[in-house]
């Protein structure tokens, strides 16, 4: 199948199951506001830093190296070394996942206390530790799924996983309400662990294909494609977890900088949630589109650079950012129309309204860096993607200890457009110089 039709297919299938899973998140998240209040929304979102962390060193470069590596293998025709580097992938990130579990357990009240600053933490910190794991196996399957561009696999897990999450706590509320007890907002970190474990069970059943390939080898046999996965992985990880600690960094700081400015810590948590629950999430809600697109872009220019196509990677990369530059104007047009009547509607909640309207400018910057980040990517330029990474955090920082002091959240909000804008100029001027470089234009 020709590489822009497979794009474009693994760009319906993933968008097709976002879409559903974020719209069931929609509701799920108007669910947990209505049941546990605004301040524990608040609470829930201050532990996903330490998670996402966890989740970066052990996983996220991993996957991303596993995704690159398999498809220059396949584009090879050397099967038993894709299944050689997934084996090598699962080994190390379970392996990893399982001391971090230890360490989160044997340090959350610590972790809860002088990190996150709420004691309050500590339960669901050591709750959806147990998902490290779960998501480790998940992600590396779903890494080689994407190696192959086939995005079925991926697609599916996801909606297993958010839909187990769902039913789980819901069903769990009220069950403990009907028998007169007060649900804690822990059980929403229950369920991430439980989405997390039937996601692993669904997606594993690939692994079951996968050692159908013909050829054996042992653990010794795995030195050489872990060798490789993890001289690619390397320079991933340490930017994913420099990111990511930098934005645990400044997430856990926001409620702390909004009592700098006058907010007492129950109103500091609120404004937190709603920001990170209410708001964000409906600006973040169709960008499930450029998500999907940005997940198989990177593939897919990694495919057409091993096949020396420079040209179509070109066509490639600058039809994927135009098309995600067009959704982000379209978005921005309709939040700033609609973004107070969705925060009252959805939320009830008019400081979520406008949060909505200010951060809807954001949209056409946010919407086009997922493609160019990917393109980055997938030309192997990871230390560009992380130079860009890192001055965007350190505006978004900035603005944190800086501006919410003085002007509140508001300052924050602007912040964020600021360093969106900066990555999308920042990450055109090096697709543009790697293009002088290596493109060639061919005549008519």
């Amino acid at each position: 199948m020709p590489s822009k039709h497979t794009l474009i297919r693994g760009a319906f299938i993933l968008t097709a199951a976002g879409f559903i899973s974020r719209f069931m998140g929609f509701f799920f998240r108007i669910f947990l506001s209505h049941a546990f209040g605004e301040e524990n929304v608040g609470l829930y979102q201050l532990i996903f830093p330490v998670y996402a962390l966890c989740h970066s060193i052990g996983t996220a470069g991993i996957e991303t190296a596993l995704s690159r590596t398999v498809a220059r293998k396949i584009s090879l025709n050397r099967y038993r070394e894709a299944k050689a580097a997934l084996f090598a992938a699962l080994f190390f990130t379970v392996s990893v996942s399982l001391l971090e579990i230890i360490l989160i357990q044997q340090n959350a009240d610590a972790i809860a206390v002088s990190f996150l600053g709420d004691q309050r933490c500590t339960e669901m910190l050591v709750i959806i530790s147990y998902a490290l794991p779960c998501s480790a196996v998940h992600c590396c399957i779903c890494g080689y799924s994407f190696g192959l561009q086939k995005t079925e696999v991926p697609a599916i897990s996801q909606l297993v996983e958010q839909t187990v999450r769902i039913l789980f706590v819901i069903g769990v509320f009220f069950y403990i309400s009907g028998s007169g007890g007060r649900p804690s907002i822990s059980l929403a970190a229950a369920g991430v662990v439980a989405g997390e474990f039937f996601s692993l069970l669904y997606s594993a059943r690939i692994l079951s294909k996968i050692l159908r390939i013909p050829g054996r080898f042992s653990l010794a046999g795995l030195k050489k494609p872990a060798g490789e996965l993890m001289r690619l992985s390397l320079p991933l990880t340490a930017n994913r977890t420099a990111v990511t600690l930098l934005q645990s960094v400044e997430a856990a700081s926001i409620p702390a900088s909004l009592k700098l400015f006058g907010m007492d810590t129950s109103d500091a948590l609120s404004t937190y949630g709603v920001l990170t629950g209410m708001a964000l999430p409906c600006i973040l809600f169709p960008s499930a589109v450029t998500s999907s697109v940005g997940t198989v872009l990177m593939p897919a220019v990694t495919k057409a650079q091993a096949d020396g196509d420079p040209a179509g990677m070109a066509a490639l990369i600058r039809k994927a950012a135009s098309g995600c530059f067009l959704l982000g104007l379209a978005c921005c047009l309709f939040f700033l129309l609609s973004g107070s009547f969705l925060g009252e509607f959805l939320f009830h909640s008019s400081s979520a309204g406008k949060f909505i309207l200010t951060l809807a400018w954001m949209c056409p910057f946010l919407y086009t860096n997922a493609a160019l980040i990917s393109s980055i990517n997938g030309l192997g330029k990871t230390t560009s993607t992380f130079l860009i990474n890192m001055l965007s955090l350190g505006m978004r920082i900035t603005s944190v200890f800086l501006a919410i002091p003085r002007c509140g959240i508001l300052g924050y909000l602007w912040g964020l457009l600021a360093s969106q804008a900066a990555v999308t100029v920042l990450a055109f001027l090096v697709l543009y110089r790697t293009g002088r470089k290596t493109f060639k234009t061919p005549h008519p």
